[in-house]
């Protein structure tokens, strides 16, 4: 797995600041009653961790992470926030060290999008889960951004950074296909439900922390791998920037959806 944002503190602030922005909209259905064993598969720096502590409070939660660290970031970041239900672990999702029919519930949130094997890596989770157990997957999808006032350079620097996730294994777009990876990994009852980010100046709250703090910010932040893969030049990707800047001013609106997925073994 090839993480193309990289793991400095920029990057750990922006996905804080993605996970603070977006709690209702992707985590108001995030609790689980009848799980009491939840598996996160690829906690990272525990942006989305906090949340599903809080959101299940009766359950006891192992978080895992290839990164060891940024399983350290992680325990810092819960022990701040005071949550006591949650135990991490160095593991690989190809590799996990745990019995089978294990857990309750499997929380996946932004790792799919980064796997060359995105059903295989389903499939060794779902081994993981106890008969009737369910798994929660929640990605984005690059492609789904759309603004006024349009800009082409703002789509071209966007589609640097799927072509740049596309050559490291991953998939930018995986969102959209959500319901076929998990029929295919061999879940049952799957629903997916998309999760529109819609920002105007009416929602202030939404242009700081979504449009600038992670949207604009994750394209920012691949500014210097896209230009040395010769994908876009500077001047281009600089105008893009500006242009998805632009997004942010009184008269502008930007639009992103995220899907989330819900099936049982």
């Amino acid at each position: 797995m090839t993480y193309v944002h990289g793991y400095d503190q920029r990057e750990n602030t922006r996905l804080q600041d993605q996970a603070q922005t977006l709690v209702a909209l992707l985590h108001s259905d995030s609790c689980v009653p009848h799980a009491f064993d939840i598996l996160e598969a690829g906690c990272g720096v525990g942006a989305q961790t906090v949340t599903l502590a809080r959101n299940n409070p009766h359950a006891q939660i192992t978080s895992i992470d290839i990164s060891p660290s940024s399983i350290e970031q992680a325990k810092q970041h819960v022990a701040e926030a005071g949550c006591t239900n949650v135990s991490f672990q160095q593991a690989d999702i190809f590799n996990l060290p745990f019995e089978s029919e294990t857990f309750d519930h499997i929380f996946v949130c932004f790792v799919l999008e980064h796997l060359a094997q995105p059903t295989e890596a389903l499939r060794h989770l779902k081994n993981c889960l106890k008969p009737g157990g369910s798994i929660t997957v929640i990605e984005g999808d690059h492609g789904s951004a759309y603004f006024h006032p349009d800009d082409e350079a703002a789509r071209h620097a966007i589609a640097c950074q799927i072509a740049l996730q596309q050559q490291a294994g991953g998939n930018a777009n995986i969102g959209r296909s959500l319901y076929p990876l998990l029929a295919e990994a061999g879940f049952t009852q799957v629903h997916v439900s998309p999760r529109m980010v819609y920002v105007d100046a009416s929602r202030p709250q939404l242009v700081e922390g979504f449009t600038k703090n992670t949207f604009t910010a994750m394209i920012q932040g691949i500014r210097n791998h896209a230009i040395d893969a010769g994908l876009i030049n500077e001047a281009t990707f600089d105008e893009g920037i500006r242009g998805l800047q632009r997004t942010t001013e009184p008269d502008g609106v930007f639009c992103y959806t995220f899907f989330k997925a819900f099936a049982q073994k």
